[in-house]
């Protein structure tokens, strides 16, 4: 039993970033910026973007500018706010692992 629930965890675990239900068929992209890895999905007016790994309390400041300027680059398009709608992000005001824009391209 033990061996089937590490060998369940490794293969989840190699599944990475997953989008949300909303952004299932977006376009996915990698970057990282300032040595933090981010996926985006980009579902062409909107985008997901997700912070990869663990960062600790103090580092995690700088994580919306480098939210926005990931799906900036990756998407070749202008953040012009957050989702809104059925595609706001359910998160917290603030959150470091996950947000969601509104682009303009």
């Amino acid at each position: 039993m033990r061996i089937w629930l590490v060998s369940l965890c490794v293969i989840c675990s190699a599944c990475g970033a997953q989008p949300a239900p909303q952004f299932f068929n977006a376009t996915r992209h990698d970057i990282t910026l300032e040595d933090i890895r981010f996926v985006v999905f980009d579902r062409g007016g909107d985008a997901e973007v997700i912070r990869l790994g663990y960062l600790g309390l103090a580092e995690r400041a700088r994580v919306p500018r480098l939210m926005r300027q990931a799906a900036e680059q990756t998407t070749g398009c202008k953040v012009t706010g957050p989702s809104t709608g059925p595609l706001r992000s359910p998160s917290l005001p603030g959150d470091t692992g996950e947000a969601r824009f509104r682009l303009r391209c």
